[in-house]
């Protein structure tokens, strides 16, 4: 087995290799003048299994294009087999036609990602289930549900409640109710431009209870903000917000930092800069065991579907 990374995540690659016991492979991956990329392995590939841990964060297109061309390397380098690791999967929110003439990129993604020269995908947390159907190869569907609630769990939250931002995320949000043992409510939002939505009306009665909000990633914060508002305004004791990708671009942390949100539980699926890292109230958790075991078991041809069961029940 063989494992390398580009440069969107170095520290979780290291640590799913540290998790592993397995040294990350040796590759050179320069820029020229012009910006294009290149890549070097200096390893022997020939007939090995090889796991490349590349989140196509932002910067998206950049990583992307690292992504690629490190598949491409490999499966010219006479691998076995490749498994392309995204722990976040940039472009998924495009997986449907949103008017006429528009893309469908994540799609768009998927077929160069299998072009490329990959055998499988392995991911976290898909913006929507739908997109592993996108992909020719087989997909691994991993949740960080289980790490996430094995956090909120200490916590020990008086009158816990979870909240689903909006109507789309309640197949997650009652998930996480269920594992946690505690009742749902759903807030009715109408969006008005792109990264920007307005929290309407919250469906349940949260009047008392310490509210969690669950979601898949936070962007600008938009959306969690009107969220916050909203639930403060209908009474609630406390507001927490829970996601798997801190993608947290543009006034994310500021937004955050004024906001009366009491902390922001999220994953190292996406590195934080240095101006995140700085805000007292977000809080990583590492999901490089549950990539590191899910890596192990493809390696070992055994069976993962204990790690991407959404309800936690082994499959």
């Amino acid at each position: 087995m063989k494992l390398m990374c580009g440069n969107a995540n170095r520290p979780l690659a290291k640590a799913i290799a540290d998790y592993l016991d397995a040294p990350l492979s040796d590759v050179e991956i320069e820029r020229f003048a012009d910006g294009e990329l290149f890549v070097r392995i200096d390893e022997n590939m020939r007939g090995q299994d090889v796991f490349i841990i590349q989140p196509t964060s932002e910067p998206a297109n950049d990583h992307l294009m690292e992504l690629l061309i490190m598949i491409d390397a490999v499966r010219r380098s006479s691998a076995k087999r490749i498994t392309a690791v995204l722990p976040y999967f940039g472009y998924a929110r495009q997986d449907r036609k949103t008017g006429g003439r528009t893309p469908i990129s994540a799609k768009l993604v998927a077929n160069l990602i299998s072009k490329a020269g990959a055998d499988r995908v392995l991911t976290a947390d898909l913006h929507a289930g739908q997109i592993q159907g996108f992909f020719n190869i087989p997909v691994d569907h991993l949740f960080s549900m289980n790490v996430l609630i094995a956090y909120i769990k200490t916590l020990n939250l008086p009158e816990l409640m979870v909240i689903s931002p909006d109507a789309g995320g309640v197949e997650r949000a009652r998930a996480f109710a269920k594992r946690l043992g505690t009742t749902l409510a759903i807030i009715d939002k109408r969006r008005e431009a792109i990264n920007q939505a307005k929290a309407m009306n919250i469906i349940g009665d949260v009047k008392g209870k310490t509210a969690i909000i669950v979601d898949d990633m936070i962007d600008t914060a938009g959306t969690l903000m009107e969220s916050t508002n909203a639930l403060i305004e209908a009474g609630v004791r406390e507001v927490y917000a829970c996601c798997s990708h801190p993608v947290l671009s543009g006034p994310a942390g500021e937004r955050i930092e004024k906001s009366p949100l009491k902390a922001i539980i999220t994953t190292n699926t996406i590195p934080l800069n240095d101006e995140l890292k700085s805000i007292g109230k977000i809080t990583v958790l590492s999901v490089a065991p549950l990539l590191g075991e899910a890596i192990m078991r493809i390696h070992g041809e055994t069976s993962i579907s204990s790690l991407f069961d959404l309800e936690g029940e082994e499959g």
